[in-house]
C-alpha cells in the first residue's frame, strides 16, 4: 500500500464492500517450488472471509490449502500527466485504488464449493439480467456436479485488511480542479468521480 498516510484507506466494511463489488482479484503465495498467482472471482462471506476457486490443473491448487496468501483486489485506475497541475515541477502519476487481504486459504468442503458457485452466479445474475437468470437447474442432470469436481474452492479469514485510495486528495484546490479537467478531456468520468469521492465534493 502507498506509504503516504494521505491516500490510507481504512474502513474494514467499506474495504469489504469493495471487494465484493469489484468481485475479481490476483490470489498471490509462494511454497518450496517457487512463487505463484491465480485470477479468481471472489465471494464476501457475511462473516467477513473471502472465498474463491481454481481449476484442480491450474498449477497453484495443490500451493494453497493451510498457506498464507495475499489477495489484492484493484479499482479504478489512470494517468495523471503533469501538465495537469497549475503548481510548477510536477511529475507525472498514477491514480488507483486497491486492497490487498492477507490470511490462511482452508480448502472448502463440497457443499460449501458449491454454495459459493450459487452464491456467486446469482450475485452477477442478479445485475446483469436479473429478469431471467441462469441458475444450475438449465444443465443437464449430472453435468454440474461433474464440473464442480474439476475445481477446488477455498476460503481466507482476513488477518490483515489494507487499503489505497490515491486521487490527488492531498493536492491544493487549485491543482485539484486542474487534475478534474485534465481527466474529463482525457475522457475518464469514473476517475473524476473518484476524485470528488477521496476529496468529499458533492458536486
Amino acid at each position: 500500500m502507498h506509504p503516504n498516510r494521505a491516500f490510507a484507506w481504512e474502513d474494514r466494511d467499506e474495504l469489504l464492500r469493495f471487494v465484493a463489488d469489484r468481485a475479481f482479484a490476483h490470489v498471490f503465495t509462494s511454497s518450496d517450488s517457487g512463487l505463484f498467482v491465480v485470477h479468481a472471482p471472489v465471494l464476501v462471506t457475511a462473516e467477513g472471509n473471502i472465498r474463491f476457486h481454481v481449476a484442480r490443473r491450474n498449477r497453484v491448487a495443490d500451493h494453497l490449502g493451510e498457506r498464507r496468501v495475499l489477495i489484492s483486489v484493484s479499482g479504478r485506475e489512470a494517468y495523471q500527466s503533469a501538465n495537469w497541475y497549475v503548481a510548477e515541477n510536477q511529475v507525472p502519476t498514477w491514480h488507483y485504488e486497491a486492497v490487498e487481504i492477507e490470511g490462511t486459504a482452508q480448502t472448502l468442503a463440497d457443499e460449501e464449493l458449491v454454495d459459493l458457485l450459487d452464491r456467486l452466479s446469482k450475485h452477477f445474475e442478479d445485475i446483469h439480467q436479473p429478469e431471467k437468470p441462469w441458475t444450475r437447474d438449465k444443465m443437464e442432470p449430472g453435468r454440474f456436479d461433474a464440473m464442480t469436481k474439476a475445481i477446488v474452492g477455498f476460503e481466507v479469514s482476513p488477518t490483515g485488511i489494507r487499503g489505497t485510495r490515491k486521487f490527488n486528495q492531498h493536492k491544493s484546490d487549485a491543482d485539484l480542479a486542474a487534475t478534474i479537467a485534465g481527466q474529463e478531456e482525457a475522457g475518464r468520468a469514473d476517475i473524476v468521480a473518484a476524485i470528488r469521492e477521496a476529496r468529499g465534493y458533492n458536486e
